[in-house]
């Protein structure tokens, strides 16, 4: 991890971290991952997100997924309210979604980047790419009962 001590890495050290920890993961429809993070991220940054929620876009899934451990977000070159949002993003084993809606509430900065999150996620185009339609219609169900426990409006179609 580079940067001054006392500064947070700078975004494109984050994205290329995010990256590397992804690495060979791909998607449900057989994609490249960071292409999510890097959609969550510009999603974020066109939402008029700051910094912080940029950098945890682009680390939300990563503990997660097990690309990164807890370790090593707590000893990461970044500012409290990155970390406090990518850990509220994560989603624990089995965990409900209104246990996990409410920590995303709680917690600042946390809904915008969630927002982003389900709105790539539940994009038609993206959704269209999965050969089965069981799975799509349980993620879209999935997604809007989430957008619904987080108080967001449905997108427009």
């Amino acid at each position: 991890m580079t940067g001054t001590p006392g500064e947070p890495m700078p975004l494109t050290e984050v994205e290329a971290t995010a990256r590397a920890a992804h690495e060979g993961q791909t998607d449900k429809a057989g994609r490249p991952y960071a292409e999510h993070l890097r959609a969550v991220a510009e999603g974020v940054r066109a939402r008029g997100g700051d910094e912080e929620q940029i950098a945890a876009a682009w680390l939300h899934d990563a503990i997660e997924d097990d690309a990164l451990s807890a370790q090593w977000l707590e000893q990461a070159a970044l500012t409290h309210r990155t970390k406090n949002i990518v850990l509220a993003l994560t989603k624990r084993p089995g965990e409900s979604p209104e246990k996990y809606a409410q920590r995303i509430l709680a917690t600042p900065g946390a809904l915008l980047v969630k927002e982003a999150d389900l709105a790539h996620n539940a994009n038609p185009s993206r959704l269209s790419r999965l050969d089965d339609e069981a799975t799509r219609k349980r993620l879209t169900e999935k997604y809007t009962r989430m957008r619904a426990l987080l108080g967001l409006e449905l997108p427009p179609v």
